[in-house]
């Protein structure tokens, strides 16, 4: 075939003529590629001109999600339970109003701070009831409240006062000196002269009419339904704020100890709700769950700082971290029972730190004399107060930046219910799961048990709209589809059982040879000889062939206390020095699982400079299972494969096998919390080797950060070219695919929420078909597209005596599902500890044109393609594919000061914002299509 690009893509026979609707009503079905036509790619198409058309208007997609075309039949159904509660809505005319409120201060500032506007609106409500006419308030607790019905006026205009004490706990403290603070208050005559006034002005907005639910829950796309479910989900979020509880987006936390966890390091969970209204197939529903969130353990400030930082002794504190660590935290102090907001640490410790204080007579009178006194002798002396530990320590200030106002460390402590909102350790996260997780019948209990107690019915602005919540779980029925069978080594059938298999006397589908290989070790107590031998034994008993290494490479004393990346170069130079050429494969020992600081430049050095095949393990626990699951990885990162579906070796998958298909599983990795200028990483896996579906490529790019959807799948340079990820992934479909373009795509994205379904329709498919338009296309694919949701908040229990968790294969398609649009819940995987969560599917898009049940079993084989494991996964296998692609190369950047890249030189300057993000390296050629995220 002669070729006329690099790439050869644009000369390959072009797929049937499929137009974009833009272009013709209706699209031509693709034909039937036969096996002979895939064994005689040697035959010399007839090239296709363009027409030269003059460019028309730019088309601008509107497309929307479709509707649902039916409901899957297939599997052994069963009787279920799910975590919604039904809602009666007996006055379905009712109206809400919305009012704009506006809060400023007495000279004049607006006043954003959220806790202020709660305890005002409390405040403004119990004064001015009568003027209000009596209405209830929802309030967001920002810029807006709502009421049943109108208020008297359109807009009100209020003066309402609130005492120091509940400015101080949100606002900002007082300032000055220990004593200047004292005095002031002692001058103080009751509540007058401790209180601050506030205006606020409440104005109509506009009415947000409860029909429109009504309308939804028919099937139609009504407008403002999103507006109305806000509304009482508002409500909901009200009562608990009147209840003192922590809101955080639609989940509640109450103080009550019995809630909470101690995670370590000075971090606390606490177990609270998730609710939110929802429209579904049964109509209205209050989806119930239980949430847990990251909060500071309350108590003394020293006990905490000494936890976080696994201090024995005050004096092995870290200040300048303790500093970062206690900014904005919200203490209360032991001498006179204030809430105060820190904003850092003083320079230098309590007993040398000096502030100027009035000297004053014993009748109180100011003396007009000024002398210098330390805070701890302020303390000591004047106040009267015993100070063991503050000495030599910092103070904690709580003034403003000008005017700072010291209190010593042992006076402070921390209050209750403030959100941690760092990222947490291996460790926190793990005790967390532990200590956090509920068995069904326990979740059920907690959940019929707040329901009851929240006494939901008595809520006026509820009951004025005539909500009603039922008090038990849905019931609904479900479907268990049959598991896939599998194919490993001499084409043995494998048969999972309950979402498991496992390779006991079996050997992998498609091994291995492991020649040239080493072993370097970062881990001090490991023994690389065992670990060699037990690796080769078990490596052979897979079906591998894997030599002895060529050099076991222990990281010397020296180097161990350099820089991670010195640490990587410096073994580098002692792989060149002691292997007679590249390797085909690295093993590495690193001596922290998830969190080890050489991870991120040892990865970046084998997979973008190097071009070497690297497998990580931490050897803490080695046994046969954990040497059998490395293996895994090592042998599909070297492109063999550990298993393969039935139904791929015929091939016989509906709408697939028969006619070249793409699969492309997308996500967007963020930043840890407060990293806001880390960029986001954008990965996309694409399926390679058709008819195969188990085989992938990964493209991955930076992108401005936090933001979700991906702006670099078509990318065109000043030059012309496309440098997207679509163009990467295509090209690879091709070369590897014998020689044929996808007549079908069918997209999973992970990641996204119902309000950005349009933007991924709009958005990213446009990118897509742009990236196809300019290899040269002129005809289409069929686009099938599905966005996966792991997190939310509906979950699934067996009905029955002692309810548990749904088998393997349970799909649901009914009852709990949106009323119009298409969608699913599948739980393909076990769930052998905790609660299961189903993964949640939406069908956006679907061109391709499945039957439910097709579809349905599609989505379910390819969570038993995930090569890394001899499980299910609880989402399919590109989506997790394209996360860890995502985790993997991020951690190129983890530990690089990219401010210099950032301003300008080489940076990538994003759609969705002005600053340039940093590019990442991009991987060596010898591994770029290798499944090296395995």
């Amino acid at each position: 075939m002669e070729m006329t690009r690099e790439d050869g893509y644009e000369d390959l026979p072009p797929p049937p003529p499929i137009l974009s609707p833009s272009v013709i009503p209706e699209r031509l079905e693709a034909p039937v590629l036969t096996p002979e036509k895939l064994e005689a790619p040697d035959v010399k198409p007839e090239k296709l001109e363009a027409p030269d058309v003059k460019p028309e208007k730019q088309y601008v997609p509107n497309r929307i999600p479709m509707s649902r075309p039916g409901v899957g039949r297939d599997g052994n159904r069963i009787p279920l339970l799910a975590n919604h509660f039904r809602v009666a809505v007996n006055v379905p005319d009712a109206t809400f109003y919305q009012y704009t409120v506006s809060i400023t201060s007495e000279d004049k500032r607006a006043v954003e701070s959220k806790g202020i506007g709660r305890k005002l609106m409390d405040n403004l409500c119990q004064t001015y009831c009568s003027e209000l006419g009596r209405k209830h308030l929802a309030y967001d607790g920002e810029k807006s409240l709502f009421t049943v019905g109108p208020l008297p006026q359109n807009k009100f205009e209020f003066k309402v006062v609130l005492e120091e004490s509940s400015v101080k706990r949100n606002g900002s403290p007082g300032s000055g000196s220990p004593s200047e603070i004292e005095c002031k208050r002692s001058k103080r005559s009751a509540a007058y002269q401790a209180a601050q006034t506030f205006k606020v002005e409440i104005s109509f907005a506009t009415k947000i009419p409860m029909r429109s639910i009504s309308l939804a829950l028919k099937g139609s796309d009504a407008e403002g339904t999103g507006d109305a479910l806000r509304v009482l989900d508002i409500i909901l979020r009200q009562q608990a704020a009147e209840r003192g509880c922590l809101l955080v987006r639609q989940s509640f936390f109450h103080g009550d100890v019995r809630n909470f966890v101690d995670i370590g390091g000075g971090v606390t969970g606490v177990r609270g709700f998730h609710s939110s209204f929802r429209t579904t197939q049964s109509g209205l529903t209050l989806n119930m769950d239980v949430s847990t969130t990251m909060t500071l353990t309350p108590g003394p400030v020293l006990q905490f700082l000494l936890t976080n930082q696994n201090a024995r002794d005050p004096r092995q504190i870290d200040w300048g971290k303790a500093k970062r660590m206690l900014k904005n935290m919200r203490i209360k102090t032991k001498h006179n029972n204030m809430d105060f907001k820190i904003i850092g640490l003083s320079e230098k410790p309590c007993k040398e730190l000096v502030f100027p204080m009035k000297v004053r007579n014993e009748d109180g009178a100011d003396e007009g004399q000024t002398v210098e006194v330390t805070v701890y002798d302020y303390f000591t002396k004047h106040r009267k107060l015993e100070l063991t530990t503050s000495a030599y320590m910092p103070c904690v200030d709580v003034g403003r930046p000008k005017k700072p106002n010291y209190i010593p460390l042992e006076l402070c402590s921390l209050v209750p219910l403030q959100r941690y909102t760092k990222s947490l350790s291996t460790m926190q996260r793990s005790s967390l799961v532990e200590k956090s997780r509920q068995k069904p019948l326990e979740r059920i209990k907690t959940l019929t048990d707040s329901i009851n107690n929240n006494r939901y019915d008595a809520d006026p602005s509820l009951s004025a709209c005539g909500v009603s919540i039922e008090k038990e779980l849905i019931s609904l029925e479900g479907r268990v589809l049959g598991a896939p069978a599998l194919k490993v080594g001499n084409n043995v059938d494998c048969i999972p059982n309950n979402g498991r298999w496992n390779y006991n006397r079996q050997t992998l589908y498609e091994p291995v040879q492991i020649q040239r290989w080493a072993l370097v070790n970062f881990s001090a107590r490991c023994n690389t000889s065992q670990i060699s031998r037990d690796l080769i034994d078990c490596a052979r008993n897979k079906g591998i062939n894997m030599e002895r290494p060529y050099s076991l490479i222990e990281e010397d004393n020296q180097s161990r206390r350099l820089p991670p990346i010195s640490r990587v170069e410096a073994m580098f130079e002692q792989i060149k020095q002691k292997l007679p050429g590249p390797p085909e494969f690295l093993l590495c020992a690193l001596a922290e699982r998830k969190n080890s600081d050489v991870y991120g430049p040892w990865k970046k050095k084998c997979l973008s400079e190097a071009g070497i095949v690297t497998q990580c393990i931490c050897p803490m626990k080695v046994n046969d299972q954990y040497l059998t699951n490395v293996l895994l990885k090592i042998n599909t990162k070297l492109g063999g494969k550990n298993s393969l579906l039935a139904v791929e070796q015929i091939p016989r998958i509906p709408l697939i096998s028969e006619t070249p298909t793409m699969i492309l599983g997308m996500d967007v990795s963020h930043g840890s919390p407060g990293q806001s200028d880390i960029p986001s990483i954008a990965a996309v896996v694409g399926s390679r080797c058709w008819p195969l579906i188990s085989r992938y490529r990964a493209s991955v790019r930076t992108q401005s950060p936090k933001v979700e959807m991906i702006d670099s799948l078509y990318k065109v340079l000043p030059n012309g070219e496309d440098d997207g990820i679509m163009r990467e992934l295509l090209v690879d479909f091709y070369q590897t695919s014998n020689g044929r373009k996808p007549s079908q795509i069918i997209i999973f994205r992970d990641g996204v929420s119902e309000s950005q379904f349009n933007q991924v329709l709009n958005v990213e498919l446009e990118q897509i078909i742009k990236a196809i338009t300019h290899l040269g296309e002129t005809k289409l694919p069929k686009f099938t597209l599905i966005v996966a949701q792991k997190n939310h908040h509906t979950k699934l229990f067996k009905a029955g005596g002692r309810p548990e968790n749904v088998p393997p294969g349970t799909v649901v398609d009914t009852k709990v599902v949106h009323p119009r649009n298409y969608d699913f819940y599948m739980c393909a995987h076990n769930g052998a500890i905790g609660t299961s969560r189903p993964a949640h599917y939406n069908v956006l898009l679907d061109e391709i044109g499945f039957s439910p049940d097709d579809l349905q079993k599609l989505v379910h084989s390819l969570s038993y393609v995930y090569q890394r494991s001899t499980t299910a996964v609880s989402i399919v296998a590109p989506i997790c594919y394209a996360h860890h692609a995502a985790s993997q190369m991020g951690q190129f950047i983890k530990f690089e000061d990219f401010s210099d890249s950032s301003s300008g030189i080489g940076g990538n300057l994003t759609s969705a914002s002005s600053v340039p993000v940093p590019e990442l390296p991009r991987l060596h050629q010898n591994v770029r299509s290798s499944m090296f995220f395995c």
